[in-house]
């Protein structure tokens, strides 16, 4: 029988974190769904550690690091559900997380991508108190930055509300399989060429430009051990998160910015861009390889962009719509498919 959820979990020497997360999967209320677990060449014991205790897991073992995207397109190959949960190892998810993310989506035959509330957890794999927001989904500046909304608030409750967004983070994100495979590039989900970071970002806004809507609910709540978060300095990030955030940026924009809204915010983009290469020039002398893969990138790069803009089904006032000054997401209403009813 095909399974409706696939969970896919990827891995990368987080051996310490990986048994709590693997037992809030086995504590949830939605049964029945596929668990395949993929290992980065960990070389931390994860892998025999998950095919002894969790055998009836589906292990990819892969011999070097795929980092995030080719490990998430084998894993999504390999995946047989409508639905295809992708998850962080560091990541705790409540009981009632995948049961919600799917409730949402069927909420609407239009929402490809479901966000739950993730909240902040500390390095005991507590949650903090008082509780602090991870992602509440994602959300674009008119200088064309992702963010995660609330990323770092206080819990008030601010975000207890069923609401549109532009995508969900991919630490937890739950996606529909036929979505995937509708905005399938060059037979990639995830773009191979960013490697790490900002993909997720990247596949929102294709899929928003092919017609489909992401979801957030309050009710799906997992807990994340957040690694990088926007107080750090980049001189404490690894370089090799650096490089590829400064490459996704110009490549995320060539692929998927029309060019009403590449002319509607070019103030504010280009002095963005500005201060990103000047930086690189003068300071981040580790990161000038990504303006040279830029360049390297520029032909491949721009024919997806033949692709997904030829297939585009949504206007420029639409996708202009998610680039603002402060977080964006539309209030869910009931009046249709992905019907936008206000801001939140």
């Amino acid at each position: 029988m095909t399974p409706q959820v696939s969970v896919l979990v990827l891995n990368y020497r987080s051996r310490w974190c990986l048994d709590a997360c693997m037992q809030a999967l086995q504590r949830q209320t939605w049964s029945g769904f596929e668990l395949i677990f993929m290992d980065n060449a960990s070389g931390d014991g994860s892998v025999e550690f998950v095919r002894h205790n969790y055998p009836d897991a589906k292990v990819l073992a892969f011999s070097q690091n795929l980092y995030y995207c080719r490990a998430h397109n084998l894993g999504i190959d390999r995946a047989g559900g409508q639905y295809v949960l992708l998850l962080n190892a560091d990541m705790i998810l409540a009981p009632t997380y995948i049961e919600e993310m799917v409730k949402a989506a069927e909420l609407d035959p239009r929402v490809g991508m479901v966000s739950g509330k993730l909240l902040r957890m500390d390095r005991n794999l507590k949650p903090l108190q008082p509780p602090r927001i991870d992602s509440a989904g994602m959300w674009f500046s008119r200088q064309m930055r992702h963010f995660d909304r609330g990323a770092g608030a206080i819990d008030r409750g601010q975000y207890d509300r069923l609401a549109y967004i532009f995508g969900p983070s991919g630490a937890a994100p739950l996606y529909r399989r036929s979505m995937l495979e509708d905005i399938r590039v060059e037979g990639e989900y995830f773009d191979e060429a960013f490697v790490i970071y900002r993909e997720d970002a990247d596949l929102a806004w294709r899929a928003q430009l092919l017609g489909w809507r992401a979801l957030y609910t309050p009710l799906a709540v997992g807990y994340h051990l957040r690694g990088l978060r926007p107080e750090h300095k980049r001189h404490r990030i690894p370089a090799l998160i650096n490089r590829h955030s400064v490459k996704n940026r110009f490549l995320m924009r060539i692929k998927n910015q029309t060019t009403a809204n590449l002319l509607r915010f070019a103030l504010p983009s280009l002095w963005r861009d500005a201060l990103v290469v000047g930086y690189v020039l003068l300071a981040e002398h580790r990161s000038l390889p990504a303006l040279g893969e830029v360049l390297r990138l520029l032909p491949a790069t721009l024919a997806k962009r033949r692709v997904i803009m030829k297939r585009r089904c949504v206007d420029d006032r639409y996708m202009g719509s998610w680039f603002g000054s402060r977080e964006t997401a539309f209030a869910y209403c009931k009046k249709g498919s992905a019907t936008r009813c206000g801001t939140t």
